[in-house]
C-alpha cells in the first residue's frame, strides 16, 4: 500500500495549492480519504473526508469554507483544495485511507484518537509574505 502526497509548496497569504495523494495496492473506491495536517507546536489535525462509495464529504471547522476535498476513482488520486492560505495554514499535510467514511469522520472530528488506516508521508505547505 503506497498514499504519496504532492503538491505543496511556498505561497503567499491569500494563495491556493492543490494537494494530490496519489495510491496504490488497496482498493481505491471501497475507503475514505482523509486529509489532515501537522502544524508546528500542535497536534496533528484533521481537515476532511471524502467518502469514495458515495462522493460524502466532511470538512472540520478548520477546513470549511477554504478547502476542498474531493477524489479521482479512475487515477485512485484524492485531491485537497486549500484556497485563501493563512499563515497558520503552515505545516505538513497527509492524507490516510480509512476503511469507512464514518472513522474517517470520526479521527478528523477528534472523537476517535486512532483508527487503522494507511498513511502517506506528507507534503510541507509554507504560507509567507
Amino acid at each position: 500500500v503506497q498514499l504519496v502526497e504532492s503538491g505543496g509548496g511556498f505561497v503567499q497569504p491569500g494563495g491556493s495549492l492543490r494537494l494530490s495523494c496519489e495510491t496504490s495496492g488497496f482498493d481505491f473506491g471501497n475507503y475514505a480519504i482523509g486529509w489532515f495536517r501537522q502544524t508546528p507546536g500542535r497536534a496533528r489535525e484533521g481537515l476532511g473526508c471524502f467518502g469514495n462509495r458515495d462522493n460524502s464529504t466532511y470538512y472540520t471547522d478548520s477546513a470549511k469554507g477554504r478547502f476542498v476535498v474531493s477524489s479521482d476513482s479512475a487515477k485512485s488520486t484524492a485531491y485537497l483544495q486549500l484556497n485563501r492560505l493563512k499563515p497558520q495554514d503552515t505545516g505538513v499535510y497527509s492524507c490516510a485511507a480509512i476503511r469507512s467514511f464514518f472513522l474517517c469522520f470520526d479521527l478528523a472530528s477528534e472523537r476517535l484518537g486512532y483508527v487503522e488506516a494507511y498513511w502517506g508521508q506528507g507534503t510541507q505547505v509554507t504560507v509567507s509574505s
